[in-house]
């Protein structure tokens, strides 16, 4: 069964960092590209990031690029999103993602 499971979210200033984790199993991880998506309160799901099966390509979405850090290490089945230069417009739940499944996700809240 493939699973995701996300952490690292908290509350955090703007202006602040931090580093979400992505625990993934079920599938062999190294076959899979992986994705973070956010969804921000009463919004939709809008895709963050994606990295590539080896970790050397890397997409972001237009409103993050800059300021966040997708990587992956296929030892340990683990993808992680670095955000910094937080804004309150980043608040929201970020999931992880492979081929549809999405893990319950980690709240981010900026807020002073």
């Amino acid at each position: 069964e493939v699973q995701v499971v996300e952490s690292g979210g908290g509350l955090v200033q703007p202006g602040g960092s931090l580093r979400l984790s992505c625990a993934a199993s079920g599938f062999t991880f190294i076959d899979y590209a992986m994705k973070w998506v956010r969804q921000a309160p009463t919004k939709g799901l809008e895709w963050v990031s994606t990295i590539s099966t080896g970790g050397d390509i890397k997409y972001y979405a237009d409103s993050v690029k800059g300021r966040f850090t997708i990587s992956r290490d296929n030892a340990k089945n683990m993808v992680y999103l670095f955000m910094e230069s937080l804004k309150s417009e980043d608040t929201g739940v970020y999931f992880c993602e492979v081929g549809g499944v999405r893990g319950q996700g980690t709240q981010v809240i900026v807020s002073s």
